[in-house]
This record gives structure tokens, C-alpha cells and sequence, in this order.
């Protein structure tokens, strides 16, 4: 029987998101096992949010969705730690998402729709300043 061995990266650290992001990539062939840890420091907006997915690459430049349509949400007002696992993936892996302000889209033309006061998305706070979330992103991996 061997020892499992385990490695948690530090992906960014005090990182401040505004927008649209991506994370710096990571290459995780030797690991079974992968869990997404983010721990939010601070927040500006009303109420700013991120909208995460974990992606895959075979060679760390070209990458797509590791599971279609599945997307996290990383809220501040639901506590400061957000943990997901990240399951048969490839040799590399990175977040990409976007940070957004206020509730969950509503339909076109609702308070946070396209046509709403925030525009596509509703990524602008209260003073019209983009949201913001200061992180900490970590990868936790396992033979």
C-alpha cells in the first residue's frame, strides 16, 4: 500500500477581481482528486457575487468548460469560504468567471436585465464603481 500524497496550490493571493477573470493555470495530471477552495478577504458593490466554472486544458493554452453549463456562485453575503470538487479532468486546470452586483439576472428589461440600470450583467455597484472581490484561490490536489 502506498502513501496518497496531497499538494494545496496557491492560486491567487489577495487578488482583486473586477469583471470578467481567469486564474494563473495549473498543472494537476498526477492528482486524482482536485478541490476548488475561495476564500473571499473583502467585497465592494451592493451585493457582488462571482460566477465561476472550472476549465481543463490538455497542454495549459487552449482551454474549454470541464462540465458544460455547471457554474458556481461565489457569494460574500454566504459566508467567506466556497469549496467545490473538480472531477476527471485533464493536465491542467484554471477558474474562469465573472464578478457581478446585486441579485441574479432577472428578464430582459428587469432591474439587472440588459436594459436595467447596470447594464448587461449588472456588474457596477451603488456608486457606479465596478464590483469587486478580493480572494484568495486555492487548489487542493490528491494522488
Amino acid at each position: 500500500m502506498t502513501m496518497r500524497q496531497s499538494f494545496t496550490a496557491v492560486i491567487e493571493r489577495n487578488a482583486r477581481l473586477t469583471g470578467e477573470f481567469t486564474t494563473e493555470p495549473y498543472e494537476a495530471a498526477w492528482a486524482r482528486e482536485a478541490r476548488w477552495f475561495v476564500r473571499v478577504l473583502d467585497s465592494s458593490g451592493r451585493a457582488p457575487r462571482m460566477l465561476v466554472r472550472t476549465q481543463i486544458s490538455p497542454d495549459g493554452l487552449h482551454w474549454c468548460d470541464l462540465d458544460a453549463g455547471t457554474e458556481q456562485s461565489v457569494a460574500p453575503a454566504e459566508g467567506p469560504l466556497h469549496s467545490w470538487p473538480a472531477a476527471e479532468f485533464g493536465g491542467w486546470l484554471r477558474l474562469r468567471g465573472t464578478v457581478v452586483d446585486g441579485p441574479a439576472p432577472t428578464a430582459p428589461g428587469g432591474p439587472d436585465g440588459p436594459d436595467g440600470p447596470n447594464g448587461p450583467g449588472g456588474t457596477d455597484g451603488p456608486d457606479g464603481a465596478p464590483a469587486s472581490v478580493k480572494v484568495l484561490i486555492y487548489l487542493a490536489l490528491k494522488s
